[in-house]
């Protein structure tokens, strides 16, 4: 019994043993296979190297392409077992850097065919290169084990090659920033990649392949990602018959022109991040975006959407981290939404962004519950009221912007408590109260803080006790219009980090040497412009590359101080420096682009190395005593757009090299000692000028017709000087006294110009340039009429043709000068009546008809009821009417005396009768005239004639009985 036992057991055994045998043996082989290959494929070598040859490579990244090894090449890497090449990782590793030429490092050339040899490549990264515009390789979609695939920033342009719907396998598709010329004219190879999961084309021309696009990316059942920003995407659609993106969790479609949210997004569950901001999205949110209960980030900025009220059923999305509706056209209130994202169940939102709208109203308290909240932006609104005492509950702030806004009353001492804060902007508000210590306390990671406040006045007021030290290092602060007190610098004594310090009209006084020598450290921007600062400025400051200065509007004297070479705006005007220019300034200041040394005692030339200052673009030197000839080397500053030359003592002629400077946009050579004839050249050499002010001179001549060729000339000011000739009828061709265009001047908001309008000289600033359209031919000798063709400039607001020796009868069709404001025709010759058409002219406020040869009676309707100063008729002896104590011929002092104003009056009330009665009898019989009306163009015009004389006879009538 136990012998055949053991004969029945010796079978097994020995199959144990064999099966323990292979198991070794075949655990030997796995290790022999898992060790790495000694050096790389030859035939994969030589594909590399011949890849290589064909590449541009300035920096000598591949360098290390030498030896037989090729799997330890920079980029290669290679499969541990089998030696074949799987990944190239070729993408420029600084791109834009800072502290390197990213350009340096770029690879370009061509991309050659030997990669084809390469038959197990997965990973390809060619990105952030250059290859100048080539198109993407044909060949690339034979590279059919390709995982992923990356060609963003590489300078491609061209078609798309439709044979990359050859490479099936492929999970990660990036062709994003590239030329602009990249484009796709097919689109149907897309379905093709049915295993893709990111796809990125942003920048790409698909306006072609747009209407089909989307059909094609319903095919890619497991896309997670899809980026289509910049793509001049047009009309999207709508709807899909079914939806096959059930794992697609981002959408990324900004900057396109989609004027509709296509409703197939809306039935996506999975959608964690849509954006759809900087397109023209227009009327309200869809219903089913309350549904989308997992999104997490939702962009809509920048679009011309709603114009109403904020949807509250937003707020039901709790899972949303970010939500930006920032620059629509919302208006409302922001209570219901903020109320409605209060009450999440631990709401996770960390970004709200609802900035550049027309929003009103409170914030209100239940801001304070949104306790994850990192970023609140809410400027340039409406919002009024102060700020929440709840918005000390939110800990986790870092970012709070409300600057714009029309908020006031007290700033909350508890937003000192938000120790994560780093950027604190509170601009532009009318805050009152006081600020202490207390509201800074505990920000110690703060990095920005602006508070300022509306003019006209000061009353937030900081209360700071000078032994405080801040828990702080700001890099940026920016306060205006408030009271700091002179205990302030002691507050600035610390903070060793700052670059940028904007200290403007908060009542500081001393020495800017005192206030900031302690600080010792280069700025990128320094204004402590309107104050009461006193004393000389040194030069020791430092300064880092294309900083500005800005000390206007103090009290600083002495000579003018060179700054830093690296200094490139320099704002020095109106305070009490004398003194030439120095005359080293072009060569110590090589980077100045703006110059403003105005409203000073300076004096003496302009030095010769002001010439030198090749990047300079806006120069002020204007209400000094400079005095010579203006210097002819002024134009060689090609790149000068902003020339103020006014109120100094400049004589002779304007310098014909003046016509190089192609980009002018103001030339202001007023009130000076200028003499000759006015620069024709102008019309040509400066097409975009927009305003030229040469009054208070001595100019001669005609005025050239070559001023009507300023397409963009809005403010033409030649007054008192001793032009003669006509006025050019051209100048009824200049655009902009005819059509709605403005320039936007703000841009350079230093502009300030003085202006005669309204009979007085008034200073007009940046932003209010745009609004003036002003034509200035006043105190002159011109004579003739009034062109008929000045009465087409239908958007002048001033007008100013006064003491010269202009004839003839005032325009009748002057009422067509629909803007205007201001009119002086006073001290000419003008004969005739006050043209009716006047009466139109609904946004007269000043008029000035003096010492002119006008007759008639004066009108009363309309604008002329509210110029009751009979000075603004006076010398025009045959004028009769209100204002003036002269009466017309006919009108009695008291209308009851019975004498021939009543026979007259009588007399026009039988008249009137009269033509009642007609009147009535046509309207009898109207129905059956009409169509003969309508067919007769005669009869039509004999008829609106009729009509037109009743209306003059009742309005006669009615003045005559009123008077």
């Amino acid at each position: 019994m136990g012998m055949k036992r053991r004969c029945c057991q010796l079978p097994s055994f020995i199959l144990l043993c064999a099966l323990l045998f292979l198991l070794t043996f075949r655990l030997g082989f796995c290790y022999e296979s898992s060790k790495v290959v000694a050096g790389c494929i030859k035939a994969e070598k030589k594909a590399l190297l011949k890849f290589k040859g064909g590449l541009t490579d300035p920096s000598g990244r591949l360098s290390s392409w030498v030896g037989e090894d090729c799997c330890v090449w920079r980029g290669v890497i290679c499969d541990n077992r089998t030696g074949n090449v799987v990944k190239l990782k070729l993408q420029n590793p600084f791109p834009m850097s800072f502290y390197t030429d990213g350009m340096d490092y770029e690879l370009g050339g061509v991309i050659s065919l030997s990669l084809l040899d390469l038959k197990y490549l997965r990973y390809l990264d060619l990105s952030k290169n250059n290859f100048e515009g080539s198109r993407i390789p044909n060949f690339f979609g034979s590279l059919i084990k390709l995982r992923y695939l990356n060609l963003s920033d590489a300078c491609f342009g061209g078609a798309i090659p439709r044979s990359l719907g050859n490479l099936s396998g492929l999970l990660y598709l990036d062709i994003s920033n590239n030329f602009a010329n990249l484009e796709a004219k097919d689109w149907n190879w897309i379905s093709s990649l049915s295993s893709l999961r990111y796809l990125n084309l942003g920048r790409a021309n698909l306006s072609k392949a747009s209407s089909h696009l989307l059909q094609s990316v319903n095919f890619l059942p497991s896309l997670v990602e899809l980026h289509l920003p910049r793509c001049r995407l047009y009309n999207l659609s709508p709807s899909l018959p079914s939806i096959n993106l059930t794992s697609l969790s981002v959408v990324e479609l900004s900057h396109n022109f989609i004027n509709s949210i296509p409703h197939w997004l809306l039935n996506i569950s999975s959608l964690l991040q849509l954006g759809l901001s900087y397109n023209h999205l227009q009327g309200r949110l869809p219903d089913k975006f309350e549904e989308l209960i997992s999104l997490q980030n939702l962009d809509l900025s920048r679009n011309i959407l709603w114009g109403g009220q904020l949807p509250p059923s937003l707020g039901k999305l709790c899972n949303l981290h970010t939500l930006k509706l920032s620059m629509n056209n919302f208006s409302g209130e922001v209570t219901e939404l903020i109320n409605t994202l209060s009450t999440c169940n631990n709401s996770r939102l960390e970004t709200l962004d609802l900035g550049y709208n027309t929003l009103t109203g409170r914030l209100p308290n239940s801001l304070g519950y949104i306790k994850k909240l990192r970023e609140l932006r809410l400027p340039e609104n409406m919002f009024s009221g102060s700020i929440p005492d709840s918005i000390g509950n939110l800990s986790s702030l870092e970012y709070l912007y409300l600057s714009v806004n029309e908020m006031s009353g007290r700033i909350p001492g508890n937003l000192g408590q938000l120790s994560s804060m780093i950027v604190l902007d509170l601009s532009e508000n009318s805050w009152q109260g006081v600020i202490t210590e207390t509201h800074f306390a505990n920000l110690s990671s703060l990095k920005e803080l602006q508070i300022t406040k509306h003019l006209p006045n000061i009353s937030e007021i900081f209360k700071i006790d000078p032994r405080w030290l801040p828990p702080f290092k700001l890099r940026y602060i920016n306060i205006r219009n408030c009271e700091l007190g002179t205990k302030f610098s002691t507050w600035l004594e610390s903070q060793n980090e700052l670059r940028t310090v904007v200290l403007q009209n908060v009542r500081i006084s001393g020495s800017l040497h005192d206030l900031l020598l302690k600080l010792d450290l280069p700025l990128d921007k320094l204004d402590v412009s309107h104050n009461n600062l006193s004393g000389q400025v040194h030069n020791s400051f430092r300064f880092n590359y294309g900083s500005t200065v800005d000390l206007r509007s103090n009290c600083f004297e002495g000579l003018l101080p060179l700054w830093s070479s690296n200094v490139s705006e320099l704002y020095l005007g109106s305070n009490l420096f004398s003194g030439p220019i120095p005359p080293e300034i072009g060569e110590e200041m090589p980077l100045l682009t703006y110059l403003d040394i105005s409203s000073n005692h300076l004096n003496g030339s302009i030095p010769l190395s002001l010439g030198n200052l090749k990047y300079l673009y806006y120069l002020d030197i204007s209400n000094n005593n400079f005095s010579g000839k203006i210097p002819s080397f002024i134009g060689s500053l090609s790149s000068l757009g902003y020339l103020f030359l006014g109120r100094n003592r400049f004589s002779g002629e304007v310098p014909s090299s003046l016509q190089n400077c192609t980009r002018m946009g103001i030339l202001d050579i007023g009130d000076n000692r200028l003499s000759g004839n006015l620069p024709s050249w102008t019309g040509e050499a400066m097409p975009t000028l927009l305003i030229f002010r040469a009054r208070n001179n001595s100019f001669t001549g005609d005025i050239p017709w070559q001023f009507c060729g300023h397409s963009y000339l809005h403010i033409l000011d030649l007054s008192n000087n001793k032009l003669t000739g006509i006025i050019p009828t051209c100048l009824g061709d200049l655009i902009v006294f005819k059509y709605d265009l403005y320039h936007w001047f703000s841009k350079i908001h230093n502009i300030s110009l003085l202006l005669v309008t309204k009979g007085r000289i008034m200073e007009y600033k940046a932003r209010t340039l745009d609004l003036v359209k002003i034509l200035d031919l006043s105190s002159n000798n011109l004579s003739g009429g009034i062109p008929q063709e000045l009465t087409t400039l239908g958007m002048l607001g001033t007008l100013n043709l006064s003491r010269n020796l202009l004839t003839g009868k005032i325009p009748e069709m002057i009422g067509d000068l629909e803007d205007l404001e201001t009119l002086d025709l006073s001290h000419n010759k003008f004969v005739g009546e006050i043209p009716a058409s006047m009466a139109s002219l609904t946004f007269l406020s000043h008029l000035d008809l003096s010492f002119n040869n006008l007759s008639g009676e004066i009108p009363t309707n309309n604008q002329f009821h509210t110029f009751n100063d009979p000075s603004i008729y006076e010398g025009n002896l045959a004028l009769c009417g209100i204002p003036l104590a002269t009466k017309c011929s006919g009108s009695g002092e008291t209308p009851s005396s019975g004498g021939k104003g009543d026979e007259d009056a009588e007399g026009r009330l039988e008249k009137l009768w009269f033509y009642l009665t007609v009147a009535l009898g046509f309207f009898m019989g109207f129905w059956g005239v009409c169509g003969s009306l309508t067919i007769k163009r005669r009869w039509r015009l004999a008829f609106f004639r009729f009509l037109k004389k009743i209306t003059n006879e009742i309005t006669g009538l009615v003045c005559l009985m009123a008077n």
